[in-house]
């Protein structure tokens, strides 16, 4: 686990490498599975969320995971979605700028800039959903659906 935040450039170079070639309901359920494998191996109380902006296409509370990290999920995957960008990225740009989610009239109810939530890109459409996890230190939220998301972009 670790508390050390990525640069604003890693995560955008980063960003830059998670695009789907293809991505269904199928993908949606192989992400999902492969990132509730990865949680149980580890035991990690996280909740996991695939969606698009009008879709929930996957959702599992791992055991330890409470309440509260679902509506983190919810708060980081509309931050991700709305600005089409990993939340942990959005939360960065703030920080470097000394900005908040309040400057784009965004209340904290609906919305949060940390990390965990990562959009799903489709080559050659653009943003299709948002892959979320919450329960870790927001750094290692959004590095374990990074490196799910990795691994099935280069088994694809």
């Amino acid at each position: 686990m670790s508390d050390v935040f990525p640069a604003t450039p890693e995560l955008e170079a980063e960003t830059k490498t998670l695009v789907f070639a293809q991505f269904d309901e199928r993908t949606a359920l192989a992400l999902g599975l492969k990132l509730v494998e990865m949680a149980q191996a580890e035991a990690l109380p996280v909740v996991i969320n695939i969606r698009s902006a009008d879709r929930c296409y996957f959702h599992a509370a791992m055991p330890g995971a409470t309440p509260l990290n679902d509506l983190w999920a919810a708060r980081k995957s509309a931050t991700a979605l709305l600005f089409q960008q990993p939340s942990l990225l959005v939360g960065n740009r703030h920080r470097d700028r000394g900005e908040t989610l309040a400057k784009h009239g965004l209340p904290e109810a609906g919305y949060a800039d940390h990390g965990g939530a990562v959009p799903i890109w489709l080559r050659g459409i653009g943003v299709v959903a948002c892959a979320t996890v919450s329960g870790l230190p927001q750094v290692d939220d959004h590095r374990l659906v990074v490196r799910v998301i990795q691994e099935l972009i280069s088994a694809s």
